[in-house]
């Protein structure tokens, strides 16, 4: 129930704000800008073994993320929990997809990367990072959304 919430928070937080103006970690904002027909975006949760989370976000700090760029995806925003026990084990990040078709044909693109599974598995030489599969949810935009 809790991470639900904190789910809830966050796609709030992330509306409510209109994004960030200006750069973050050199990903460009996309708040504010029209958005294509059919733009979706998706929510992810993902929960580590113990210990794990810092790994998992060397790897998506590293790597991860310009694999979504490489596949049409566009990174939003990634947070992890401020307050126990999520902050142990938890990051939540959004990306946006041109659609909801596009997203299914991206992902399959990016699971089947050489170069992706060579990160993947070289990250895991200690041990599975995922407790499991991550939750995701697709979310479209609301029409008074500053961000679409």
């Amino acid at each position: 129930m809790r991470i639900a919430v904190f789910r809830v928070v966050v796609a709030a937080a992330l509306v409510a704000t209109g994004y960030v103006a200006g750069r973050i970690d050199g990903i460009e904002p996309v708040a504010r800008a029209q958005a294509p027909a059919g733009r979706v975006f998706e929510m992810r949760t993902y929960t580590t073994n113990e210990g794990k989370l810092p790994t998992l976000n060397t790897r998506f700090r590293d790597h991860t993320m310009k694999f979504f760029t490489k596949y049409n995806m566009t990174n939003i925003g990634y947070w992890t929990p401020q307050d126990g026990p999520l902050a142990q084990n938890t990051l939540i990040y959004i990306i946006a997809h041109e659609s909801r078709e596009a997203a299914k044909a991206n992902w399959a693109k990016f699971q089947a990367d050489p170069e992706w599974v060579k990160v993947r598995t070289e990250s895991e030489v200690n041990g599975k990072i995922l407790v499991k599969s991550p939750d995701s949810v697709f979310l479209v935009p609301t029409d008074y959304s500053p961000i679409k």
